[in-house]
């Protein structure tokens, strides 16, 4: 059997490309362009590294601190990997982040100043949630929707003061977007990117390490509260938030192109002390969180309803803004149970050998008594935790409910024991699991409380 197995995913990555073909039976009726589901697999090429790409500040260094493999986000590259494969891969960065403490170079999370006059008014207007509740050296995390609904972004908005604004962007081109709404508006702000780059430093020693870097004050940062300080006689923003549900905080370095070199050895120094690994976005913990990624389990075409993110359309926010007619109509019709749209997210655990890195393609869901697929997979990953495979997918809207039998067609690397691609998922509730440094819509559902402001 071992040897049968070996030899067939030797063959593997080029029987699947070529033989991939866009499944029928998911319904994407309500999208202009539809989610490619084509399975292909692995297709190993060699990425281009050109000057048509931005590098940022810190990639040469996390080169030297043993990047092996990229992406592109937000026409930037991205390191997606440390530890190689051989050594244990995913899941050994995944131990350094909920047992010690991470560096996370996410220059890619470009930062979009809003400044001006009207620069509260403004960015009311492209925000769901309220941007007046947010007080100077606070930020919150934000989507701006489409006049559809649909979601362009997911950033973290840091509010510096009562007329200056960052958007800290997700994998989009919100910057063009901004600047398109004010040439319709007139609001009167400057719009632009800036040259800050931030790092993350999360998991469960990040605030030791922090409180050596800048203090005991670290300690008193609430959760999305901002703080100023220096590295190396530089000035950066502190911010307590992070791409996972462990304790972590974002490092905003200003003038980084000058000054990445000094910030990034001052965080490595200080980490020796607490066993500091450098390793990629740890999206195997931020799925356990509930924690979306743009592009992979929402896009222009999906609604926050449909996505876990109901609690970004506030009921009682008084001023208008883009899509805001769309999604209160939107709300009133699956508050009359007639949902306009085919598909929603759900969390499911499912088996097969544990996932132990990023999925290749967009797994098929299919009913548990046909192989016709109805929905897929966007974010797998195996939970050390739970025992078991973790994933959000989206599903029929009858099949949302917690309890629901399906099953999942996964690739021939994460066969089960018996050999068998098809394997049993049940649907549950998200977060799979409560966070370490749970948001404040994490608590809210806790005590039953429908979250939207």
């Amino acid at each position: 059997m071992a040897v049968k197995l070996e030899e067939a995913l030797q063959a593997y990555p080029q029987q699947r490309a070529g033989a991939a073909r866009q499944p029928e039976g998911v319904d994407q009726g309500d999208r202009r362009v539809p989610i490619n589901l084509r399975q292909s697999g692995p297709t190993p090429v060699q990425m281009l590294i050109s000057t048509r790409v931005r590098k940022s500040p810190y990639w040469h260094l996390a080169y030297a601190a043993g990047c092996w493999r990229a992406t592109i986000y937000n026409r930037m590259y991205h390191p997606r990997g440390y530890v190689p494969p051989e050594e244990g891969g995913a899941m050994v960065e995944y131990d350094a982040l909920v047992n010690d403490v991470t560096l996370w170079n996410v220059a890619v999370e470009r930062q979009i100043q809003v400044r001006g006059p009207d620069a509260e008014a403004f960015v009311n207007y492209v925000i769901t949630r309220d941007a007046t509740r947010i007080k100077p050296m606070h930020g919150k995390y934000v989507i701006l929707c489409n006049e559809e609904g649909g979601i362009l972004n997911d950033p973290v908005l840091l509010r510096l003061s009562q007329d200056e604004f960052w958007f800290s962007i997700a994998d989009s081109d919100l910057e063009m977007w901004l600047r398109g709404v004010n040439q319709g508006m007139g609001f009167d702000v400057s719009i632009g990117e800036i040259d800050v780059a931030p790092v993350q430093i999360q998991g469960p020693r990040s605030e030791a390490l922090m409180v050596d870097l800048f203090g005991e004050a670290v300690r008193e940062i609430p959760y999305y509260g901002l703080m100023e300080g220096e590295v190396a006689g530089h000035p950066v923003i502190i911010s307590q938030s992070g791409f996972t549900g462990e304790k972590g905080y974002e490092i905003y370095l200003r003038d980084a192109t000058r000054y990445a070199e000094d910030l990034w050895h001052a965080v490595l120094a200080a980490g020796e002390a607490h066993n500091l690994r450098v390793i990629a976005p740890a999206h195997h913990r931020r799925i356990a969180a509930g924690i979306l990624s743009w592009g992979q389990d929402m896009d222009q075409e999906i609604l926050p309803f449909q996505c876990n993110l109901a609690y970004q359309v506030p009921r009682n926010k008084a001023g208008d803004y883009i899509g805001k007619q769309r999604l209160e109509a939107v709300r009133a019709q699956l508050e009359a149970g007639s949902p306009p749209f085919r598909l929603i997210m759900v969390g499911l655990r499912l088996g097969g050998a544990p996932v132990t890195d990023y999925a290749n393609d967009f797994w098929l869901v299919t009913p548990p008594d046909d192989e016709r697929p109805l929905g897929y997979v966007t974010s797998p990953w195996y939970s050390p935790e739970l025992e078991t495979n973790i994933a959000l997918a989206y599903v029929p809207w009858e099949r949302r409910h917690p309890g629901t039998r399906l099953n999942v067609k996964l690739p021939l690397e994460y066969a089960a024991a018996d050999g068998a691609t098809t394997v049993e998922a049940e649907v549950v509730e998200v977060p799979f699991r409560p966070s370490v440094n749970p948001s404040a819509r994490e608590r809210a559902r806790a005590r039953g409380i429908d979250f939207a402001d």
